[in-house]
């Protein structure tokens, strides 16, 4: 018997397959069938009825940075350029220990799966402290959250011309010593996994060459993927010019990094010749649209990208700068960018949803089992609402309504098989006690008390 089967639905399954009136089928942790409506359902232990609702992919969040949401609203940097908000938010991030990493990954998880999101990323680059990867999977494993995180890093504090405080950074041999142990320890290779690990320094001008180069060769070495910000503003071409005496890409280059295995966020500001040679290289690239917007340093031309051959996913970023963790407004700043950049005719809710599934999965080398419901699809999922005031009068296209309407909320979220998410309410037993923890830890990082 199949173990969960939602009816009456509006499915979209995948790019260019959509079903009016639908039902899919889960078994296990599986997409295990869909149909029609003139198409007999299988028996099942629970039946959902969607009731005309949309019914998508669970969102895949391609960039984020989440012990972030422990300084989300920071009033000293509401004003701040990329360069000095970090240097004015790095001595406070100074105060990450286990307990911090925890709650803020706790926090962001809901937020993710309130917000659509099944899968997710988190580069942790800030630490002050051993072993803070930890923190983030017992999250991920207590609240049943699939989750691919990037073991980041630092080498160039201050004294030797980075933005970081020392306390931040840490040498060669301790980052990659702490990757084989975070990869040995966590990362699962098998279909199916709700764990996996990439390597990234965080960017260009914070992390040394050997670095780079020490994270490439153990990626090659254990088939991991590589991450990193690239192109994100004016001041990183400056800065790359002057000590390395070429362009971000140029670098990126250099050290080795233009490789299939590699998706980069942002990359607002590459030449036409730059951003050619990493599409033709396989790179994917993340767009973050509130987050780009809110810092006020520019916004990638997705869809050119896309029309030219790059995977193009979407990130909420940090909530430090985005101050929000909602995959469903990325998608809908993403085609709003789009479409003042480009004209209306540019981008529809179809190419946002599109970037938030499959190219989101396609970044994280994961597009053969989730960011579609295809049959064998990992069973994540999403059942949207909205307030019947919002939707009043859009009957003829649900996907555009989806984005051009709102906001909406997931009603139901499906993870691995599992309802975390029901009638909009998040099912985690933890979370008032992990909010009031989190509310203690954002005090003590922000120096309130």
């Amino acid at each position: 018997m199949i173990d969960i089967l939602i009816c009456d639905a509006h499915l979209y399954l995948d790019r260019d397959w959509e079903i009016a009136g639908g039902w899919i089928a889960i078994e296990k942790n599986r997409v295990h069938s869909a149909g029609g409506p003139g198409q007999p359902m299988p028996a099942a232990a629970r039946i959902i009825n969607a009731r005309g609702r949309l019914v998508t992919p669970g969102l895949v969040n391609a960039h984020h940075h989440m012990f972030q949401n422990l300084t989300r609203a920071y009033a000293p940097v509401t004003r701040n350029g990329l360069f000095s908000w970090l240097e004015t938010l790095y001595p406070l991030w100074t105060g990450l220990d286990g307990e911090a990493v925890y709650l803020s990954s706790y926090i962001s998880m809901v937020e993710l799966l309130l917000g659509g999101c099944t899968t997710s990323t988190d580069h942790m680059y800030v630490h002050p402290r051993p072993y803070l990867m930890d923190a983030g999977f017992a999250a991920a494993r207590d609240i049943g959250f699939r989750f691919l995180a990037t073991r980041g890093c630092m080498t160039r504090s201050q004294e030797n011309g980075g933005l970081p405080p020392a306390a931040v950074v840490q040498d060669e041999d301790t980052i990659m010593a702490d990757c084989e142990r975070v990869v040995a320890r966590f990362h699962d290779p098998a279909p199916g996994a709700m764990t996996r690990v990439a390597l990234g320094p965080v960017s260009l001008f914070s992390a040394s060459e050997q670095i780079m180069r020490d994270c490439l060769a153990m990626a090659e070495r254990d088939d991991l993927r590589l991450h990193t910000h690239l192109a994100e503003d004016v001041e990183e071409d400056d800065y790359s010019l002057s000590i390395y005496g070429c362009t971000p890409t140029e670098h990126f280059e250099r050290m080795g990094w233009a490789t299939p295995r590699a998706w980069i966020a942002h990359y607002i500001y590459p030449s036409t010749s730059e951003a050619e040679r990493l599409i033709r290289a396989g790179v994917g690239m993340v767009q973050c649209p509130s987050s780009n917007m809110m810092i006020g340093n520019g916004s990638a031309d997705a869809m050119d990208l896309r029309e030219r051959g790059m995977n193009v996913g979407l990130g909420t970023n940090g909530s430090a700068t985005t101050d929000m963790a909602c995959m469903w407004m990325e998608a809908r700043n993403a085609m709003l960018l789009g479409r003042i950049r480009n004209g209306p005719a540019s981008m529809v809710a179809r190419d946002a949803l599109d970037m938030a599934t499959r190219g989101g999965a396609a970044c994280l080398g994961w597009d053969d089992e989730i960011g579609h419901l295809r049959p064998g699809a990992c069973a994540d999922l999403v059942i949207w609402q909205s307030s019947p005031v919002a939707l009043a009068g859009a009957m003829t296209d649900p996907v555009e309504a989806w984005l051009r309407c709102g906001p909406m909320v997931a009603g139901t979220t499906i993870v691995n098989g599992q309802v975390l998410v029901e009638d909009g309410r998040p099912l985690q037993s933890g979370l008032a006690d992990a909010l009031h923890r989190h509310a203690r830890e954002a005090r003590r990082i922000q120096k309130l008390d």
